[in-house]
């Protein structure tokens, strides 16, 4: 991300444009100018570059970002509404990051189909035009609503194209130890209940003979049936069943 020159590209010689010089360069875009455009194009580049800074952390190449970037430049300049009392950065950033996240989901090694990917897309937009017209955040049911989807299906493909996040990201950090993603992942099967639980039950088998202890480790630990069981032992199957049984109650008597 410290690179110099991206995509043949001196960054560290960009031009930069004043208010005026947009102004002036956007009515001659307007006449079909084309060198207008691309003189507008070159004073934005730092544009592109600042906004690229915030992937940095995602391991993507530079000059990919770059490109994609430029693209994402370029669509605002020419959907950019001059009539609209807006700077062109605050209109042009939304739409450069729009471009790269794009590039990024369509590029990521998790697969997400094609029809997912264009209800994300289609909801995406809806969700942009509705709150243009109403100055105001939709909700999913409003945004089902227009693009004729079920909530539950928006809801599905818009948590599908999420950016995966890696579990050693840090979400807190107070000057000591940073608190990562995977220290907030509840662990259903390592908590403090189960591991006590283990415990307990090595215990209350500590109080078993031996042949309760082969018997009750062959049926629940080892998965055979009381005839397999019964044929190891060399015992009868109503045998190993009274055994299992008593061997049970005797257990819980600890737990």
């Amino acid at each position: 991300m410290n690179k110099v020159e991206i995509c043949g590209v001196n960054t560290s010689k960009l031009p930069t444009l004043t208010n005026e010089e947009k102004t002036k360069l956007f009515e001659e875009i307007k006449k079909g100018n084309l060198n207008a455009r691309e003189e507008f194009v070159k004073g934005n580049l730092r544009l592109v570059l600042s906004v690229i800074q915030r992937f940095s952390n995602r391991g993507e190449n530079v000059d990919d970002l770059f490109q994609v970037g430029c693209i994402g430049l370029i669509k605002s300049i020419d959907n950019f509404d001059t009539s609209l009392n807006v700077k062109f950065s605050t209109y042009a950033v939304p739409m450069i990051i729009g471009e790269i996240r794009r590039y990024l989901r369509d590029n990521n090694s998790i697969r997400v189909s094609r029809s997912l990917r264009d209800i994300a897309y289609k909801a995406l937009q809806a969700k942009e035009k509705l709150t243009a017209e109403n100055e105001k955040e939709p909700t999913v049911s409003d945004i089902a609503k227009l693009i004729g989807i079920a909530k539950e299906d928006v809801v599905f493909a818009l948590d599908a194209i999420q950016d995966p996040v890696s579990l050693y990201e840090p979400v807190y950090n107070d000057g000591g130890d940073a608190i990562y993603v995977m220290d907030q992942i509840g662990d259903d099967k390592n908590n403090d209940e189960s591991w006590i639980e283990e415990i307990s039950l090595k215990e209350a088998m500590k109080r078993l003979n031996s042949r309760e202890k082969r018997i009750v480790s062959l049926r629940f630990f080892k998965g055979k049936t009381q005839m397999e069981v019964a044929d190891e032992i060399g015992i009868s199957q109503a045998q190993v069943s009274r055994l299992e049984k008593s061997a049970m109650e005797h257990m819980k008597k600890y737990m």
